[in-house]
């Protein structure tokens, strides 16, 4: 069982038994609760937080859980119906649109109902994740000297060089900024490179929250289709002509959500056509260190091969880590990259110390090495899991393209499938899918499905999960 859902279950427990109990009497203890449910101290001490969150009890460091005292009525519901005329009165005349559509994002962010198989997530399984060496390392970063200072805006000196250093080139620590993860280095630049309704030039399909990203910028995102060698350069120079567009978003290695890889011929090409329309490239590197064990070398960033900064590199360590250890990168050279500092200044001042100082420490430890093939190994291990289930239960369902990085599979649905109505009927079976509507920023070409593979528990849960999907499929495609 998983943890989340023992949590989820214990408070329902607890909570239906609260009214054994007097206000300000004293709960049982956790070892008796741990005994009496079997289950962790852990999970105890989140479904007690749950329920303090609530309202329902207090807990006393030392002394045990408390029922609470009852709460004071609550006030009448005031009427916030004037706030639709000052939210939409002169959205007609907005530049930058304050209405964002977050939809394609939630989907991935959203925890399903206890018991749900979690196809649709965008993390590590809390059993692929780190978490015995992230919190030591946390222990030891609030222990270094100053680390609840106020750090430099840019990062610290040494996070930076690390960051330098990984992608590779000739980049330096002064080319780095430390960002609060992908999506916030993301968003700074784009804002950075193009003014409030311009044109942005992006892989189709693409990331759902860097769509978002652009929309809520006041951008207008255009489609350039990739294929299972990337970005289609003939295509790419066409959209630069024809929209006059000066950012180009790209992932170049285990596209999401395709997994395609830009081939070498298609890098230059790339880089050459970018340049030629004074045009800067978004290189989104999200998935460089979540390579399968099979996947052979890696192409080097596209950064590294650009000496007249063209590329602007997003690095973030959240994917193979955990959803909270949200610290990444900027890198850039040239004027651009004061630009990019002097907006992440105002949003945010600068990412927290001790969470910096504990990003450094993770990735100088014996357990970061050990932890990539970890992940490398089992990621390979779950992706072939994923895809014999699929090929045995819904051949119906095409993949055209099998990654050898990231953590996800890309698969086309038939001709006239009703995409919604197969989401819902798949979350009826027991499994949460990703849409691919929200992918496309224009039309889509046919529905789509991802599913990934690395939100779950391991093998047995991919096979039941494609199992509840193919019970779906049947219900919806016959």
């Amino acid at each position: 069982m998983h943890e989340r859902s023992s949590v989820g279950e214990l408070a329902t427990i607890l909570r239906g038994e609260i009214d054994r109990y007097s206000p300000g009497e004293k709960l049982p203890s956790s070892r008796a609760l741990v005994e009496r449910f079997r289950v962790s101290p852990v999970t105890v001490s989140r479904a007690l937080g749950a329920l303090a969150a609530e309202g329902l009890v207090v807990t006393r460091p030392g002394a045990g859980a408390f029922r609470a005292e009852p709460r004071t009525p609550v006030a009448a519901v005031g009427d916030t119906s004037w706030q639709e005329v000052a939210l939409s009165a002169e959205a007609d005349r907005e530049l930058v649109p304050r209405a964002v559509d977050a939809s394609g994002v939630l989907v991935t962010l959203a925890a399903p109902p206890t018991g749900v198989v979690e196809f649709n997530g965008g993390y590590l399984h809390p059993s692929l994740q780190p978490e015995r060496a992230m919190a030591a390392a946390l222990a030891r970063a609030g222990r270094r000297p100053g680390a609840w200072g106020r750090p430099p805006v840019d990062g610290l000196p040494e996070l930076r060089a690390w960051f330098a250093r990984e992608t590779g080139g000739a980049v330096t620590p002064a080319e780095v900024l430390v960002t609060a993860g992908g999506q916030s280095a993301l968003t700074t630049a784009l804002r950075a490179l193009a003014p409030p309704g311009a044109p942005v030039l992006v892989e189709s399909p693409t990331y759902p929250g860097m769509l978002a990203v652009a929309r809520a910028s006041g951008l207008r995102p255009v489609p350039v289709p990739i294929d299972a060698e990337g970005v289609r350069p003939e295509l790419l120079a066409s959209a630069f002509a024809a929209t006059g567009a000066r950012v180009l978003v790209c992932q170049p290695l285990f596209q999401n959500p395709t997994g395609a890889v830009l081939s070498e011929p298609r890098r230059r090409e790339v880089l050459r056509i970018a340049r030629a329309a004074g045009a800067f490239v978004v290189e989104d590197d999200f998935a460089r260190r979540m390579a399968h064990e099979d996947a052979g070398p890696l192409p080097p960033t596209l950064t590294a091969q650009d000496p007249d900064g063209v590329v602007v590199h997003v690095f973030s360590l959240t994917k193979v880590t955990s959803p909270s250890l949200r610290v990444g990168a900027l890198v850039a050279r040239g004027p651009v990259l004061e630009r990019l500092r002097a907006i992440q200044v105002v949003d945010s001042f600068f990412v927290p110390r001790p969470l910096q100082e504990a990003a450094l420490e993770l990735v100088g430890s014996p357990a970061w090495p050990r932890h990539l093939r970890s992940v490398a190994a089992e990621l390979r291990s779950r992706r072939e899991a994923m895809t014999t289930a699929l090929a045995t239960r819904l051949p119906s369902l095409r993949l055209a393209h099998v990654p050898s990085g990231g953590y996800h599979l890309w698969l086309r649905l038939p001709e006239g499938a009703d995409e919604t109505a197969l989401l819902s009927a798949a979350l009826r079976t027991g499994v949460a899918v990703a849409p691919g509507r929200p992918y496309f920023c224009a039309e889509p070409p046919a529905g789509h499905l991802r599913l990934s593979f690395a939100g779950v528990a391991g093998a047995a849960e991919i096979a039941e999960g494609v199992r509840r999907l193919a019970v779906a499929c049947d219900e919806v495609l016959a």
